[in-house]
């Protein structure tokens, strides 16, 4: 996994591209190389707003551009500020179904100045495959994005990167 949060982290660092781009880039990197990772995406908070907007993302397009704080696992992380991994979605009662052959999620925030101001999403059509060193390679991916917001002066990124 080292080898892929070092990849990222080089795609985040590029010049000469947007930053949404190249979060789209990681997205697209992440789901092509790392097998159980079907669905990769990034929601961040909408403005003032108690819910989350749709960012760059790789895979199958989703009906769901915004996520009202609290609902779904997204919704749960935007408030619990801590990661959530879910081994099987079918056993979550608050889980917002994208698409059937999802059996999986893992969601990890990113703060920027100790805010949580959004999350790296992945949905896996593969049962429990997540372990920790998913959960070590998102947090190290999501500090990369909130180096990359921080030096392009991105505050909102919901108006900025969707």
């Amino acid at each position: 996994m080292q080898d892929h949060l070092t990849r990222a982290l080089a795609i985040l660092s590029e010049a000469g591209t947007t930053p949404s781009r190249k979060l789209e880039a990681v997205c697209e990197y992440l789901r092509t190389t790392i097998a159980h990772y079907d669905w990769v995406g990034f929601y961040f908070r909408n403005g003032q707003r108690e819910e989350l907007k749709l960012g760059p993302y790789a895979g199958d397009p989703t009906d769901h551009t915004l996520i009202p704080f609290g609902k779904g696992i997204c919704g749960q992380v935007a408030l619990s500020n801590q990661n959530f991994v879910v081994p099987d979605v079918s056993a979550q009662d608050n889980y917002i179904a994208c698409s059937l052959h999802v059996k999986s999620e893992i969601v990890v925030p990113v703060f920027l100045d100790g805010k949580n101001i959004g999350q790296i999403d992945i949905d896996s059509h593969t049962p429990d495959p997540f372990s920790e060193e998913d959960e070590r390679l998102l947090e190290g991916i999501c500090a990369g994005v909130s180096r990359l917001l921080e030096a392009e002066g991105i505050s909102d990124p919901s108006a900025q990167l969707g």
